[in-house]
């Protein structure tokens, strides 16, 4: 009865790595491979999940994708963008959640779309009921043919950037926008309220937000007496002092700056406080 229990189970055992063995050498690759793209922007994040299918010699736009069609702006699965915060693209705004983006191909105009249903197979049971938001964009006729259909961002900076759709020669740019200076202002009005104030980031925010530039140079004053001497407290300093019309006091800064940072072998703050000096007209 032994034998007979061990061969029943050398057999099952065989027969599941067996067939596991061969769903595995038989596995085939998609021919439109998947990409997920992710991307920090303002005080969320903005993911995009899509199949890129390649040109292979085929005419795309005016072709096998038909202008004045919706297409799924991808293959396979309808394109998902999805937020975690509020932001505005091309001036309208997105609540955070999953989207499918959709888009009606033109020669020289496309609709943007962003459907509410993301659960779907291509554009075949799109609905246009489901839209939650539809633009009108204008094409750009790329300098070099992109054969793999490509979503990536581009000039992003704290609270503004690009979602660029680009494939053969076409390419799409969706200007996008996180309105979050009010909130930050906010945050950081409240942060000072507290034991640990974020002087520094806080200085640097207001410097390139156009804030209160004395205040952002008492700030940076502080962590300057505060800490022990860095190159990168001394070249912001510099920059406020030099942006607040003391120029005298941003070469004294800029040069600790630099003595700081060639002591530290810092190439990008030996540059950085190099620029300001210069700024200020040393040579």
């Amino acid at each position: 009865m032994k034998t007979v229990l061990f061969c029943l189970a050398t057999l099952v055992s065989f027969s599941f790595y067996g067939a596991r063995a061969q769903e595995l050498k038989y596995k085939i690759p998609a021919a439109s491979m998947g990409q997920r793209v992710e991307q920090d922007f303002g005080l969320g994040t903005i993911s995009v999940k899509y199949y890129r299918p390649n040109t292979r010699g085929r005419k795309i736009f005016g072709g096998i994708e038909p202008y004045g069609l919706v297409w799924r702006t991808g293959a396979n699965n309808a394109t998902i963008i999805t937020l975690t915060d509020t932001i505005a693209v091309e001036g309208h705004t997105l609540l955070p959640g999953a989207y499918a983006l959709f888009s009606i191909p033109g020669p020289d105009e496309w609709t943007m779309i962003f459907n509410k249903n993301t659960n779907q197979w291509g554009a075949y049971s799109y609905d246009e009921k489901q839209d939650l938001l539809r633009f009108k964009v204008k094409p750009v006729k790329l300098p070099a043919k992109v054969e793999t259909l490509t979503i990536q961002f581009a000039d992003v900076h704290q609270d503004d950037g690009v979602l660029q759709i680009l494939w053969e020669n076409t390419g799409i740019n969706l200007r996008l926008k996180a309105n979050v200076d009010e909130r930050i202002m906010a945050n950081i009005q409240e942060a000072m309220k507290g034991d640990n104030k974020p002087y520094y980031m806080s200085a640097i925010w207001y410097y390139n937000h156009g804030q209160d530039l004395n205040q952002a140079l008492a700030w940076m004053q502080e962590v300057d007496k505060t800490q022990s001497p860095s190159f990168n407290a001394k070249y912001w300093l510099a920059r406020l002092q030099l942006k607040t019309g003391d120029k005298k006091s941003a070469i004294v800064s800029a040069n600790e700056g630099l003595k700081l940072a060639l002591a530290q072998n810092s190439q990008e703050y030996i540059n950085l406080n190099k620029e300001v000096l210069h700024e200020a007209g040393v040579n």
